[in-house]
């Protein structure tokens, strides 16, 4: 789950990475009271859930006389499409140079993956794209509780010596919060010192219970649906629904509809053991998505009894054409119940797929 950036800076701030003074507002009246401790050169940030929030017009430069005026202004906008409902009121930094470090999973080594150059800022993507060799990275054993002071050396290269302990509080942070991705960028430098001028935080989605997090903020309505019924469900944007039994089953369901030339709507796997009544709510929930016009259900029986997804097919009672490939355990009476209602049934995946991209497109 990905954290807001004044979230995030909390964090930051408790573990003693300094932040521009700031406070968190919901109306640009509560920011009268802050005006004196902000200064004369103010920040307005929405505190919204999007990349490139700034090239987005969420965020705004202010000074005192206007700050009011344009926060109103800022409150009022829409970035991306998400209404700005919350804002971050900060001092602006006087900023000599930006930096930029990341700590992440790297999947391969299965090991924590610092990431640092001395390009921070914005065009950080096109940094990384277009200079690769400018980006150092180091992967660290997650045994370590601290960076070894020769990998920091190395990491910052020239850069200020203060940027080394900010590295190291933020591979505490990201180990003590079982983040994914803890990242400063820009981490700028100022007459006043190092200060992180934006930070990003996100909580592996398995740890939020340990984390105190009740709520997964990033899950759309029919995400959270899925995790009441305990399906493992990804919602994507093609037009063809997907329910199997198995993550390999329906992975591999998916990877056939991309060779095919069609589009994934969703990942949706029921499990194992699968009654009519769980089959049903899969049905209805990969309906509920608008693009959906054609689902495929792949399923093998084998503790999932194929009369029983039969049936929750068709209680389901859904508008789309549903494209069925069943084999397994009481395979033969599935497939009875289903034909006697009409379904199309086929016998392997391949031809499954091959319909459904024809129906969809």
């Amino acid at each position: 789950m990905k954290l807001l950036e004044h979230e995030a800076k909390k964090i930051l701030k408790e573990n003693g990475i300094p932040v521009p003074v700031g406070f968190f507002i919901r109306s640009a009246d509560e920011l009268l009271s802050h005006l004196d401790e902000l200064g004369n050169s103010i920040v307005l940030k929405a505190q919204v859930d999007v990349g490139s929030r700034g090239k987005a017009g969420g965020i705004v430069m202010a000074d005192k006389r206007n700050a009011i005026a344009k926060a109103r202004e800022l409150f009022g906008k829409k970035i991306k499409g998400l209404p700005v409902r919350e804002i971050l009121a900060e001092q602006r930094l006087e900023i000599q140079h930006e930096y930029y470090v990341s700590i992440t999973v790297d999947r391969s080594s299965k090991q924590p993956l610092i990431l640092f150059t001395d390009g921070g800022g914005v065009d950080i993507e096109i940094t990384a794209k277009e200079h690769p060799d400018a980006i150092r990275k180091a992967g660290v054993i997650p045994l370590m509780r601290d960076i070894p002071p020769f990998m920091v050396r190395e990491l910052i290269g020239t850069a200020p010596k203060e940027i080394g302990p900010v590295i190291n509080k933020l591979y505490h942070i990201f180990c003590a919060k079982d983040a994914v991705l803890a990242e400063i960028n820009p981490l700028a430098t100022t007459p006043q010192g190092v200060f992180a001028a934006d930070a990003k935080i996100i909580i592996d989605d398995n740890a939020l219970n340990r984390q105190g997090i009740k709520v997964n903020r990033d899950l759309s309505e029919r995400e959270r649906e899925a995790e009441k019924n305990g399906f493992s469900y990804v919602e994507l944007d093609g037009s063809i629904g997907v329910i199997g039994n198995g993550a390999g089953l329906t992975m591999a369901t998916l990877d056939l509809i991309e060779f095919y030339g069609g589009k994934a709507a969703n990942f949706l796997d029921v499990g194992g053991g699968a009654e009519s009544g769980r089959v049903k709510d899969a049905v209805r929930l990969v309906a509920s998505v608008p693009s959906v016009k054609v689902i495929v259900v792949n399923l093998l029986g084998g503790i999932t009894r194929c009369d029983e997804v039969a049936r929750g097919i068709i209680d389901a009672e859904i508008p789309q054409k549903v494209i069925v490939r069943l084999a397994g355990t009481n395979e033969v009476e599935g497939r009875r119940l289903l034909s006697d209602k009409g379904y199309e049934m086929l016998d392997t995946m391949d031809l499954v797929v091959k319909k459904a991209v024809e129906v969809a497109t």
